[in-house]
C-alpha cells in the first residue's frame, strides 16, 4: 500500500514537499487532493501537505525535510 500525500491544487508547499520526498527517495506515493472533499478538507485543510502511512495510520505534517521523512519511514 503506497504512502499518501494529502495536498491541494496549486500549492507551493505541496510542490516543495514533493521535492523533499524525491530527495529522501521515498517509495511510491499516491497524491490525494483535498479540495473537492469536504471531509478531507475539514481534517487536513490547514495542515497540508501531510504525508500519511495508511498501514500504520501515522502522519507527518509539513514542514518536513529529507531526514524527517527518513525517520518517518524507519530508515
Amino acid at each position: 500500500m503506497p504512502l499518501i500525500l494529502y495536498q491541494r491544487d496549486d500549492c507551493h508547499l505541496c510542490d516543495l514537499a514533493l521535492e523533499v520526498l524525491a530527495t529522501a527517495r521515498a517509495p511510491a506515493l499516491e497524491s490525494v487532493f483535498i479540495d473537492e472533499d469536504p471531509t478531507l478538507e475539514a481534517r487536513y485543510g490547514p495542515r497540508v501537505p501531510v504525508l500519511c502511512d495508511p498501514r500504520s495510520g501515522r502522519e507527518l505534517d509539513w514542514p518536513f525535510d529529507a531526514q524527517a521523512v527518513a525517520t518517518f519511514l524507519g530508515r
